[in-house]
């Protein structure tokens, strides 16, 4: 695979019969050459041999010499035509899968075909240092086209067991949350929305809910959600499966208000519509066969992954928060986190020099490795183990509910099949059937839109102040409302405090006893709690309600009342009822700042936590007398 300066005729004039498919002749004495003529026989499919000149020049002796096939790859067309060097790559792989655009891109691009010409000549002076580099970058085995069918297999798997973990998670709160006598209770929201927008509330708001609000309708909209869910772990109906569980759990997350308005409800729904495109379309699982899998549709899934990654470390750095720039974010992120677990206290112990270094990596990931999920084998790997890696640390240090192991499961997306164990397979190739599949003119447009809006999306992460292009903001608009298209930035700005609610009830105004929830912090003496992959929204909604003003909170007015009238479902959502006969006559709100106590403290006192009163959140309040 040399140079092309050898002279070579551009058509063989010989008395033999045109052959039936065109020959692509190469150095097999070159290792760099073999590695990549393997690849390429695979998007080849049997439309061009392949043979090393070490077989075939005697055939071709009076036409062409040795010192023409040692200088660079030759490719002879049936017709007796000879093309060499980068022209007979691209013009040999137009023949395969994939190959017509490349071989347009090098006719008529301006420059491309200059360029890889030259890129050619480079290489092919070079050959043993690119074969080096091919290896640092494949491996040692020949750098043959990534497959990717385990990978899905297994990540629809996990995308099934997800959506069954949210949905169970919301449905066993979705009472006491939304339910008629619960906290913001559905019917009563959409009529109020209905009340401001009319006809187009429908629109604005999709949920299934519009069609009935009732308390049994949303209970079965998450028995049915369940119940696709175990067929998608099981890959019975995938494809169909995926899209009645993202109208489904679209519908709850609307339905739920501000319950259902984190992040990850709406990565969820982001990675369940776009895995839509890359299940398989068959009705049951087959063992002994794989369809083709998407590559538009993988692509955009990585891409995901992508954005979710590299904006959660723009945003911090754009945010003004100097935690981040001055490295010390960690000394305030594990006692102040929502949820945090035992392990978190322990990591807060930890010198402050490591707090700073793991910072300094967590940047290094969050904005290095995003990129290397789009390069070739060991780089690409590097990128999601980096990335799968800090997420098993997030979730060992704080319960973010579903969100890691949804982080966790797309990273699988970039390993392919020749990454996974081989024990106990046989040896025999997946046969790729080309059976239906969702058509190019689908999912092309599909592409084009996400990298379209993802354009501004992340223009925004590094100008958080900039506006949308007029026309491309009103488009965005009606997409934005299916959440399936988002903008991502986790810990934007690190809360350098813990203030807490502690909700306390009265008979007669002189005695109060403290409400306890299941798992936001209360007594300083309550083990740390574990509870992810579940995600206690309430527990959740009243970390980030002390954060501000109760003014801003209209729910937790509503939270209050609730526990006045002695709402069973809305008492479920916590540990304890300091009135279990009957309500209190009156409940107030006192604020209090959390630390985590030194290892010291802790073990004189065996507390995880310190606390200081700040004052009343809310004041005593009563229900008016009829």
């Amino acid at each position: 695979m040399g140079d092309t300066l050898i002279d070579c005729p551009d058509r063989l004039v010989r008395s033999a019969p045109p052959a039936e498919r065109p020959l692509l002749v190469y150095d097999g004495d070159c290792q760099f050459c073999s590695q990549w003529i393997i690849r390429w026989q695979q998007s080849l499919n049997g439309k061009v041999d392949v043979a090393p000149y070490q077989s075939v020049a005697a055939k071709f002796a009076e036409d062409l010499s040795i010192e023409c096939f040692q200088s660079a790859i030759r490719l002879i067309e049936p017709d007796g035509r000879v093309f060499g060097g980068a022209e007979a790559v691209f013009r040999g792989l137009n023949y395969g899968s994939g190959g017509s655009k490349s071989y347009w891109c090098y006719q008529h691009f301006p420059g491309f075909g200059l360029l890889a010409r030259a890129v050619y000549r480079v290489v092919a002076a070079h050959r043993g240092l690119a074969s080096l580099f091919t290896t640092a970058l494949w491996g040692k085995e020949s750098p043959e086209p990534a497959t990717y069918y385990r990978a899905r297999q297994l990540f629809l798997r996990l995308l099934g067991l997800i959506y069954l973990i949210a949905i169970l998670s919301f449905w066993v709160q979705a009472d006491g949350l939304v339910g008629h006598d619960g906290i913001v209770p559905l019917g009563q929201w959409l009529d109020q929305v209905r009340n401001r927008f009319g006809a187009q509330s429908y629109w604005l708001y999709p949920t299934l809910c519009w069609f009935n609000s009732t308390d049994w309708f949303l209970h079965a909209l998450c028995a049915i959600g369940a119940g696709l869910s175990l067929s998608l772990i099981f890959e019975v109906a995938p494809a169909l499966c995926l899209i009645l569980l993202w109208l489904i759990y679209l519908s709850i997350a609307v339905a739920g208000q501000l319950f259902m308005n984190f992040q990850w409800d709406y990565l969820l729904l982001e990675t369940g519509f776009f895995s839509i495109f890359l299940a398989p379309l068959r009705w049951l699982p087959s063992g002994r066969s794989q369809m083709p899998v998407s590559g538009w549709a993988h692509f955009i899934l990585r891409w995901l992954l992508f954005r979710l990654t590299f904006m959660s470390g723009v945003v911090k750095l754009t945010s003004g928060d100097l935690s981040w720039w001055n490295l010390t974010a960690l000394n305030y992120h594990y006692w102040t986190q929502p949820l945090p677990t035992p392990l978190a206290w322990w990591a807060n112990q930890l010198p402050g020099w490591f707090q700073a270094f793991s910072v300094a990596q967590m940047f290094a990931i969050e904005l290095v490795a995003p990129f290397l999920l789009f390069s070739p084998k060991r780089f690409r790997l590097i990128g999601a183990a980096s990335i799968f890696l800090l997420q098993v640390l997030i979730a060992a240090t704080g319960n973010y509910c579903f969100f890691n192991l949804l982080a966790a499961t797309l990273c699988l997306l970039a390993v392919d099949d020749s990454v996974w164990p081989r024990f106990g397979r046989k040896k025999r190739p997946l046969l790729q059937l080309a059976g239906p599949k969702w058509p190019s003119w689908l999912l092309i447009p599909v592409v084009v839109i996400v990298l379209t809006f993802s354009g501004p999306l992340l223009w925004q992460s590094f100008f958080p102040d900039s506006d949308w292009p007029p026309l491309l903001g009103q488009c965005y608009s009606y997409i934005e409302r299916f959440r399936s298209l988002n903008s991502y930035g986790l810990f934007r700005v690190m809360t350098t405090t813990r203030p807490e609610i502690i909700v306390e009830g009265s008979e007669d105004g002189v005695t109060w006893k403290p409400y306890e929830f299941k798992y936001q912090i209360g007594n300083v003496q309550d083990a740390l709690p574990i509870v992810a992959p579940h995600q206690p929204r309430l527990d959740w909604q009243i970390w980030f309600a002390a954060l501000g003003d109760v003014q801003e909170e209209p729910w937790f007015v509503n939270f209050l009342a609730r526990l006045l009238e002695g709402s069973q479902p809305v008492i479920r959502l916590l540990k304890t009822n300091p009135f279990p006969d009957s309500p209190p006559h009156y409940i107030r709100a006192k604020l209090y700042e959390y630390h985590f106590t030194t290892l010291e403290e802790r073990q004189k006192t065996g507390a995880w936590w310190t606390r200081e009163e700040k004052g009343m959140y809310c004041p005593a309040v009563s229900l008016r007398k009829r």
